[in-house]
């Protein structure tokens, strides 16, 4: 029965009983904890997107490449093949 009474807490402490936040309250916290993010660099930034932009490209090629592979295989699979 401990488990029972383990769930109850949880619901108990996840603070439903209390008011909502105005929104003036909630884009304080916001502001605030946007203040609290660490921004990157210039540099960094670029070099993230360039990084990106690489693994994209890669993924990409590697889904064209499968999406022929199995598009030819299946389309000899169900023409089959007409040398005899």
């Amino acid at each position: 029965m401990a488990d029972g009474n383990a769930v109850q807490d949880r619901r108990d402490s996840r603070g439903d009983d209390r008011g909502r936040t105005s929104p003036v309250t909630f884009l304080r916290q916001v502001v605030a904890e946007l203040r609290k993010v660490v921004w990157p660099t210039q540099q960094q930034l670029i070099t993230y997107f360039f990084v990106v932009l690489v693994f994209v490209i890669v993924v990409m090629a590697i889904v064209t490449l499968l999406d022929l592979g199995f598009g030819k295989l299946v389309f000899e699979v169900f023409t089959g093949s007409n040398t005899q």
